[in-house]
This record gives C-alpha cells, sequence and structure tokens, in this order.
C-alpha cells in the first residue's frame, strides 16, 4: 500500500508541478525571474499557512470514516473528471493538452501588461491555484491512509523531478507526457476514491486494500473500452458528415 499511495501522490502533484512551472517560465520570461520567483515564493508561503491550519483540522477533529467517505467522494469525483478528458483526448473527441502553447500563450497575455505587478499576481495565482490542488491531494491520501510518509514523499520526489528537469531543459516541458500522466492519475484517482468510499460507508473489500488492484485493473478496461467506443463513434460520424457536406453543398 505505501507504495501505491506514494506513485499516486507522485503522479497527481507531477502534473500539477508541470501546469504551475510553465506559468512560472511564462513569467520569467516575458517579465523578470526576479518578478516570477517572488510570486511562487508568496504562494509557498500562503500554501504552507493553510496546510498548518487545515491540515492539523483535518486530522484532530474529523472522524476517521468520514473522512474516508469525504475524501473517497472528493477523488472519484476528481479521478473521473480527469478520466473523461483523457478518454476524449485518446479518442479523438478533443485536442491533446499542449504545454507549449500554454506556455505561448501566457507569454503573449504577459507581454500586453504594463507593470511587473501583473507578472507576479499570475505566477503567484498560478503556484497557489496548483499547489492547492496538491495539497488537497496529499493531505487526502495521508490523512485516509495514516501514510503520511509515502504520501509526502510521493509529492516530494515529483517536485524534485519537475525541477531538475525545468532547469535543466529551460523550457515549458512540453515533453513531457501530460496527457499519458493525466490518464494514469485519473485511473488511480478513481480506485482510491472507489476503495476510500466504500470503506467509509461500511464495505467490506475482498482482501481489503489489496481490493485497490483489482478494482485499478477493472477502471483500466473500462477506460480503454470507453476510449474505443468514442473512437468508433467519431469514425462513424465522419462519414456521415461528409454525407451531408456534400450534399449542402450540392443543393
Amino acid at each position: 500500500m505505501d507504495w501505491a499511495v506514494a506513485v499516486a501522490s507522485g503522479l497527481a502533484s507531477g502534473v500539477e508541478f508541470v501546469e504551475a512551472f510553465t506559468i512560472v517560465l511564462a513569467v520569467a520570461v516575458a517579465r523578470s525571474w526576479r518578478t516570477s520567483l517572488q510570486g511562487a515564493a508568496l504562494a509557498i508561503v500562503a500554501l504552507v499557512a493553510i496546510v498548518a491550519v487545515f491540515g492539523v483540522a483535518l486530522v484532530r477533529f474529523i472522524p476517521l470514516d468520514v473522512l474516508r467517505t469525504l475524501v473517497g467522494v472528493f477523488l472519484l469525483l476528481f479521478g473521473l473528471k480527469w478520466l473523461r478528458k483523457a478518454i476524449l483526448r485518446q479518442g479523438g473527441m478533443l485536442r491533446m493538452h499542449d504545454e507549449a502553447s500554454i506556455f505561448a500563450h501566457e507569454v503573449e497575455s504577459l507581454k500586453k501588461g504594463a507593470t511587473d505587478w501583473e507578472g507576479l499576481v499570475t505566477s503567484f495565482n498560478g503556484v497557489l491555484l496548483e499547489g492547492l490542488e496538491v495539497v488537497f491531494i496529499v493531505i487526502s491520501l495521508a490523512t485516509s491512509t495514516r501514510l503520511f510518509g509515502p504520501a509526502i514523499g510521493g509529492a516530494a520526489a515529483a517536485l524534485a523531478i519537475v525541477l531538475i528537469a525545468g532547469v535543466a531543459l529551460r523550457s515549458p516541458l512540453q515533453k513531457v507526457p501530460e496527457n499519458t500522466m493525466k490518464f494514469a492519475v485519473g485511473v488511480m484517482l478513481t480506485t482510491f476514491g472507489t476503495l476510500w468510499a466504500g470503506e467509509g460507508l461500511g464495505v467490506h473489500w475482498w482482501h481489503a486494500d489489496a481490493s485497490a488492484l483489482w478494482l485499478l485493473a477493472g477502471y483500466i478496461l473500462v477506460t480503454w473500452a470507453a476510449v474505443a467506443a468514442v473512437r468508433a463513434a467519431r469514425s462513424a460520424a465522419q462519414p456521415a458528415q461528409a454525407h451531408a457536406s456534400a450534399t449542402g453543398g450540392s443543393n
């Protein structure tokens, strides 16, 4: 269970760290590293305060069963949201997530501004919003399993990898397979969400925590079946659309 929690925390956090780093790098290019890092540092201070206040409250004052139910439902909904987008992207219904395009858009938007304050606020908001998702995921995983070390360690490892890669590559990390990461994270969060929500509601899973393995396998099969169905529906719709266009053009 330790490794599964660490992997889930690392993957989920890694996705958010990549997006946060993209925004920070965009501010650095359009304005300055000083402005960008100041905004990021302020966001980190805010995140530390949030963890110090709400993290302790979650552990001390919420019963474990209630917490598992709430966290399970949150992770289930969060994971399903990611899975839905991943399925539509893999099925060809949505464009694949492009970090390079997002980076270029951020730079152009920032260049239109007149002061460094805009860059600082952009960096602060980006890091804060993405960081809040990381904080909630890590706290959720840690408090539900009581495995604080693996949950925090997974997120810390993901942060280190993203920072090292970002400094080494000096790019918006467009080579990181984020769509694949989101697909994997969606499956894992959905799995944990199902497991913990069930435990909180009194479900006795077969082989307890080991049930995560067959839940994971089941969600992977269902997800790939959904991708195949979306691709088939898209392929079937294309001839009909082409025929409709041709008919409309001939009238």
